[in-house]
């Protein structure tokens, strides 16, 4: 029997409950995912007594609530996982659901109402993680509806500038006001623009990769190919000019000129594309102050400790504070930075956990970029391949911008560290991210 054929093979029905939720011995990875979850709710809840007697010298009235909401959410998660995708990665949830509970507990130390609506958010995001699995059970799907995907998320990125729905906060126009919620619409934007440029660059790599005079081995490439590299350019330019942001646009840029690379393997993308977001960046700085004030206060903030530069300032003095072994959970100072919950979480930890605390996150970013590159290196087809290693590149660059923005080794960008920060938008639509990694490493193991 061919391999297609088994892929397209229906599971056998089998009405035994622990059959279908595949709970015998025959799945070692979901096995090993419930005891990765395990320690992770215990790491957390450790995390969260301990802030608790560090802030008040008291264990938490509520850990119990605390505590049985990380378990509905994380069984709930891992038992529609057995049911949806059995032989999917048993690291990635794991480690998303560790990264969400060390941030829920950091911003239960900050704000105990932003803590309340992280919660409620995590729940709605482990719901887009279940949605996304019982609704993809196939990648391929995805590429069918490329076109209507990226007009979507074209339309999502637009959707800030439309009169009385966009909200301008700091002097970016990135997010909606719809009744009483507040949101980012780019991050789910970043979602289905990535789906649409790993399916039209499957298709047209033979284009986009052929270089001038046909079999000739000639370093430059054709004209119309680089048709691509211009649109995603004009496009970023765009979201500069009328949004007034700078981080996601790199990102949406980068993720483009990346997945492009990896399809085509043509160093010069690379090269073409650093070039052109580097002028953006230079004409951006002109035109907008908030841009040219980001570039100022990294090259010296001390300068401007008491205006623009304070926010920065304040973050380096709490990493400097942590040190190694940190103050102790709960015996900071984070309040003294501001908009710390969702801008510099990762300074509020530093401070508290020290550097160990951090080098953890940085390495948990590392096993969950790794993880997503396993999915892509094991994916069944082209189209998956390129997905699963353009939703890792997003997860990983997101995450190097802010930790790198915070200890000054870049500008600040102002996107949002995943899992981490506070913020619903970014935390549902990371959970879902995952979610289509899970199901293209489902697929992938199935062929090995």
């Amino acid at each position: 029997m061919s391999t297609g054929n088994l892929l397209t093979r229906p599971r056998p029905v089998n009405s035994d409950w622990r059959s279908k939720f595949h709970l015998g011995k025959k799945n070692k990875r979901r096995t090993t995912e419930l005891g990765l979850l395990i320690i992770s709710i215990i790491i957390t809840i450790s995390a969260y007594v301990v802030a608790s007697l560090g802030k008040s010298a008291t264990i938490p009235s509520n850990i119990i609530p605390i505590l049985a909401v990380l378990l509905a959410l994380s069984l709930t998660a891992h038992l529609g996982t057995r049911w949806l995708a059995p032989n999917a990665d048993p690291i990635m949830l794991p480690v998303a659901s560790l990264l969400n509970g060390l941030g829920f507990v950091m911003i239960t130390r900050i704000d105990y109402h932003e803590a309340i609506l992280q919660a409620i958010w995590s729940a709605v995001g482990v719901a887009g993680y279940l949605a996304s699995l019982y609704f993809i059970r196939n990648s391929a799907v995805l590429d069918r509806y490329r076109y209507l995907l990226g007009a979507g998320g074209i339309a999502l990125l637009m959707l800030p500038l439309v009169p009385k729905l966009g909200v301008n906060i700091n002097g970016v126009r990135l997010w909606i006001h719809l009744g009483p919620l507040t949101f980012q619409p780019v991050e789910a934007a970043k979602l289905l623009l990535a789906v649409f440029f790993a399916s039209y660059f499957v298709e047209k790599r033979e284009l986009l990769g052929h270089p001038i005079g046909g079999d000739k081995k000639v370093t430059l490439i054709e004209v119309r190919a680089l048709g691509p590299i211009f649109a995603a350019w004009g496009i970023s330019l765009l979201i500069m000019t009328a949004e007034r942001d700078v981080g996601f646009s790199l990102l949406i840029f980068l993720v483009f000129i990346i997945t492009l690379w990896l399809a085509t393997s043509r160093k010069t993308y690379l090269i073409l594309g650093g070039g052109l977001f580097g002028l953006g960046t230079i004409v951006a700085s002109i035109l907008f102050s908030h841009v040219r004030d980001r570039l100022v206060v990294w090259l010296n903030p001390w300068k401007y400790a008491s205006t623009i530069g304070y926010q920065l300032i304040q973050g380096q003095f709490a990493l400097g504070y942590g040190g190694v072994g940190g103050t102790g959970l709960g015996r900071g100072h984070p309040t003294l930075i501001p908009v710390v919950a969702s801008d510099y979480i990762f300074a509020a930890i530093g401070e508290e956990m020290g550097l160990l605390g951090t080098t953890a996150i940085v390495f948990a970013f590392l096993i969950l970029v790794g993880a997503g590159l396993r999915a892509a290196l094991r994916a069944k087809n082209d189209f998956s391949k390129l997905l699963a290693a353009s939703f890792t590149v997003i997860i990983g660059l997101q995450s190097f911008f802010i930790m790198a923005g915070i200890v000054r080794l870049l500008p600040l960008t102002g996107v949002t560290l995943p899992f981490v920060a506070y913020g619903g938008s970014s935390l549902v639509a990371n959970y879902v991210l995952i979610a289509i990694l899970m199901r293209i490493s489902q697929e992938g193991n199935l062929l090995q």
